[in-house]
């Protein structure tokens, strides 16, 4: 594999990259751990780069590991909020005096930056499924510098990789792993698809033995489950997909139930635009929450993960979340995870931004 085969790629879904790209990042992140740790610079790499970070959403993880990480490779991450700015806006969505189309926003970005990172998903879009992707999709038709995808309502890719670099991390190999990826109840319905798809995506990409569970309203999308299943079947794998929440985790490694919105929640085409349907679906599957007595079910060494904020004592009660100092056993790895999306991110821009 090329090494410069990355440099200017845009980063929307791990489906555009393969196995070894993601071995090659994988590599990266963790090389730039170690030298975090040994507070060895690295401040070189995106020396006087700028990163424009435009954010639809709220964001705790993403922008501060995308922030400090830049600040740490040496270049400079603008913080854009799209009601300080004219916000970007698809062909035929604009207002005017509030927006400026997309195609115009990129290409001035493109001229005094080196990289566009988006998040956008739910509210922004009205809850179209597929609508914040085909705006990022839009930025990259336009945009001469790389796109990175902080989470549409379809992927969040950089999730992804952070949560593969911690089962790597911490099993060693990917070969033999059982994957867990479950729906749980939250009481807040509004929770889009992209971490549950992108994760199965990555850890079927990767090799895992993957696991799907998710009660049979909460599919999700026929396409991200056709990939998977074409992952499993390159790797010698399995993907399966089951309705039953306590036998999925049976001899797990990864532990990782999360709440994701209902297919009714989305307007048509997709759902049927009801939010209070979607209500009363969550509500008859409150028992679908991760416990102490269910952890111990799975594999003994087995990790809890998800990508936070957790809806604490309702996706997962706090012994579970917060078990994470044992010396052996079932533990959380929830804030290892959550360092890993410092290096993972770092990986990323070092990867499609360097090299100049």
């Amino acid at each position: 594999m090329r090494t410069d085969s990355f440099r200017g790629k845009d980063y929307m879904t791990l489906r555009d990259w393969d196995k070894e790209q993601v071995e090659t990042m994988l590599d990266v992140a963790f090389d730039l751990k170690r030298r975090f740790a040994l507070r060895e610079p690295h401040d070189h790499l995106l020396r006087a780069q700028t990163l424009f970070m435009i954010f639809y959403n709220q964001s705790l993880r993403t922008r501060n590991t995308f922030e400090a990480g830049m600040t740490q490779l040496g270049g400079h991450a603008h913080f854009l909020d799209p009601s300080k700015i004219y916000t970007p806006a698809l062909e035929g969505k604009e207002i005017a005096y509030i927006t400026e189309r997309v195609s115009d926003v990129a290409r001035v970005l493109s001229r005094t930056g080196d990289g566009i990172a988006i998040r956008c998903y739910g509210d922004p879009v009205d809850w179209e499924y597929g609508g914040a992707h085909e705006m990022m999709q839009e930025f990259a038709r336009w945009s001469d510098i790389p796109i990175i995808n902080m989470e549409c309502d379809k992927y969040h890719p950089c999730q992804a990789l952070a949560d593969v670099m911690t089962v790597k991390e911490k099993f060693g190999t990917f070969k033999g792993t059982k994957f867990v990826m479950s729906w749980a109840y939250s009481p807040s319905v509004h929770k889009p698809r992209a971490v549950p798809q992108s994760v199965i995506i990555a850890a079927s990409l990767m090799g895992c033995e993957t696991v799907l569970a998710h009660p049979p309203e909460m599919e999700l999308d026929p396409e991200i489950i056709a990939a998977c299943e074409a992952n499993a079947k390159m790797n010698r794998t399995t993907f399966s997909v089951t309705n039953d929440f306590e036998s999925a985790f049976e001899g797990a490694h990864v532990v990782y139930p999360k709440a994701w919105a209902a297919t009714s929640i989305f307007p048509p085409p997709v759902g049927e635009n009801d939010p209070d349907k979607t209500l009363e679906i969550f509500n008859k599957y409150k028992n679908w929450k991760m416990t102490s007595e269910l952890m111990e079910t799975a594999d003994q060494e087995a990790i809890y993960m998800h990508c936070l904020p957790a809806d604490r004592g309702f996706e997962v009660n706090n012994d579970v979340m917060d078990r994470t100092d044992v010396k052996s056993g079932w533990r959380s790895a929830i804030f290892d995870e959550a360092e890993n999306r410092l290096h993972a991110h770092k990986a990323i821009m070092t990867l499609l931004m360097g090299g100049k």
